[in-house]
């Protein structure tokens, strides 16, 4: 039902000292959004009166994301608590609201229908506050809630003053509420400093109720993980984890095979569709939109791409913002960089990589070829090692290929050139001038081949290596020898 009575407070003014970062941590991302854009679009889809956003730390930043996403935000500085916050937000609030709902920024997690849920518990149950609860097999570190005899709320037990009972119950205070604003108001004026960090509390508040006999309510969320903050990095992998899982079952329900899932990363704005298969260890970014019947290799890599039915990508493709058409193939190891459009029936291939290009229908490019700002017409062949020459070191300039065009091998393109339809290119040209249609284009050395040459050029090799070798000898020779005056001194010395 539309909360067309309630206004969504979201703290997000902290700086998350925990997270030892230098960016505020709402900022921080998991699952491919930041955590407060999990927790606005959660609060969104209740279609509440008013959807405000503390900000603090980093605090332009924060309202840049906040703000963008249709979220009104109040600075709340200095950072004094809770409360505090709540205090702040109620120069915003409109008259006309009667509940708040309370939501820290950090519970990316959270679902609509959880939020739902909690408000409808605090409709029925007339309360004046209800807390969203969760049973958690290792409590430390939370707040027990403590109940009466009736179910309802006694205590907030913060972990540290807890005694052995408490310790051992199970639900915890994820800090999130509703509030019956009427009843909260007074409360929050009477809030005092009185801890170590001077700072107001909105549990005080929830304390101060119950102590004026008001009902406090708690509706214990089906799924624990949704209360989970968000406060180191370790935290932070954990969420990333569990929001992957999900995406990955949801598509796997919808009819698409992934294999090891907990090897794949894919983004919340990802549609893939039926019987397409994901190898290991994909990763499928931002807007990327997949048709049917289609596979794509493991290590592949796509960001903002559209990929249409029965497309082939193969292994350790890495493609960005482009268009692959049915019946396409990719890769191994290809690259398209923004802007390639690559038509129904083309090939790719590996070590291949084509940016703000189009590759028509049949078109082929398979080894170790760079076409940028070109246009390959239909069923043309382009030889591997095939470069576009596109930059002349002011501009960038377009090669024009037409179709049934035959493009040999280590030829380089030097835009701005054109190839007309059903022409051949020979291997090893640098083509500086238009190729007519029909015609073979040829630029390059004329080849002359000298008979006898590599037979001589063996025999003087093997020449000077044995005159190498004789002078060796004789160099030792030398030295083993005496001179005559030595062998004569030597013969006097025997005959004495």
């Amino acid at each position: 039902m539309p909360a067309a009575d309630t206004s969504i407070i979201i703290l997000a003014a902290g700086k998350g000292t925990r997270m030892r970062s230098s960016l505020a941590k709402v900022l921080h991302e998991a699952g491919g959004r930041t955590l407060i854009e999990h927790v606005i679009r959660a609060c969104q889809a209740l279609k509440p009166a008013q959807l405000l956003a503390i900000v603090g730390h980093q605090a332009e930043d924060v309202s840049r994301v906040a703000e963008a996403l249709g979220a009104q935000t109040i600075l709340q500085q200095p950072q004094r608590g809770t409360g505090h916050a709540t205090q702040i937000a109620r120069r915003a609030i409109r008259k006309s609201a009667k509940l708040a709902v309370v939501v820290p920024g950090d519970a990316p997690l959270l679902r609509t229908e959880t939020l739902a849920a909690l408000l409808d518990t605090h409709r029925r149950g007339e309360a004046a506050a209800t807390i969203l609860t969760a049973e958690i097999a290792d409590p430390s570190g939370y707040g027990r809630i403590v109940r009466d005899s009736e179910g309802r709320v006694q205590a907030i037990v913060e972990d540290g003053k807890a005694t052995a009972e408490q310790r051992a119950i199970l639900e915890v205070n994820s800090s999130i509420y509703c509030f019956t604003l009427a009843k909260l108001w007074p409360c929050l004026a009477a809030l005092r400093p009185d801890n170590m960090h001077r700072e107001l509390y909105l549990t005080d508040a929830i304390a101060m109720l119950r102590e004026r006999n008001e009902r406090v309510l708690a509706y214990i969320a089906a799924d624990a993980n949704e209360v989970l903050g968000c406060n180191t990095r370790a935290h932070l992998a954990d969420i990333d984890r569990i929001f992957r899982a999900r995406k990955s079952a949801a598509l796997m329900d919808s009819g698409v095979t992934i294999y090891l899932p907990e090897t794949v990363i894919i983004d919340p704005e990802v549609a893939i569709g039926p019987d397409t298969i994901i190898e290991p260890a994909v990763r499928l970014l931002g807007h990327t939109r997949i048709g049917a019947n289609c596979r794509v290799g493991a290590g592949s890599i796509l960001f903002d791409m559209r990929v249409d039915d029965n497309v082939q990508i193969f292994p350790q493709s890495n493609l960005a913002s482009s268009h692959v058409a049915a019946r396409a193939q990719i890769g191994p190891f290809a690259r398209l960089r923004p802007g390639a459009e690559i038509r129904e029936g083309a090939h790719i291939g590996n070590f291949v990589e084509v940016k703000n290009s189009v590759i028509r229908e049949g078109a082929k490019a398979m080894h170790l070829t760079y076409l940028g700002d070109a246009s390959v017409g239909r069923e043309s062949n382009i030889g591997a090692g095939t470069i576009t020459c596109n930059y002349d070191g002011v501009a960038k300039r377009r090669t024009e290929i037409g179709s049934r065009v035959f493009i040999g091998s280590d030829t380089a393109l030097v835009a701005p050139v054109r190839v007309g339809d059903g022409a051949y290119v020979a291997a090893g040209s640098v083509i500086t001038e238009n190729v007519p249609p029909d015609a073979l284009g040829i630029a390059r050395g004329r080849q002359a081949n000298k008979p006898g040459w590599a037979r001589q050029r063996r025999r003087e090799i093997a020449s000077a290596a044995k005159s190498s070798k004789r002078g060796v000898r004789v160099r030792s020779r030398s030295r083993k020898r005496p001179n005559r005056v030595s062998r004569r001194r030597s013969k006097s010395r025997r005959r004495s």
